[in-house]
């Protein structure tokens, strides 16, 4: 299953969105305090996938705060 989840970058303020393989009650397992790790309940989701989850970053967010210490 595809879920379209959306959230608000730290870096820019935009609101960004992203297709996810995974489940509603996923998303709202981790929301609601779970204690479980992130990789473990999202275990099929790349670093990035669980990082936009965790904190509404993007790829993009990360290469542009990089970028400005180059």
């Amino acid at each position: 299953m595809m879920i379209n989840l959306k959230r608000k970058s730290p870096y820019t303020g935009k609101v960004n969105s992203m297709d996810l393989a995974t489940t509603k009650e996923a998303l709202d397992e981790y929301y609601s305090g779970s204690v479980r790790y992130v990789q473990d309940i999202f275990s099929n989701l790349n670093a990035e996938e669980r990082e936009f989850i965790m904190t509404g970053y993007t790829p993009n967010d990360w290469y542009e705060i990089f970028a400005e210490e180059d």
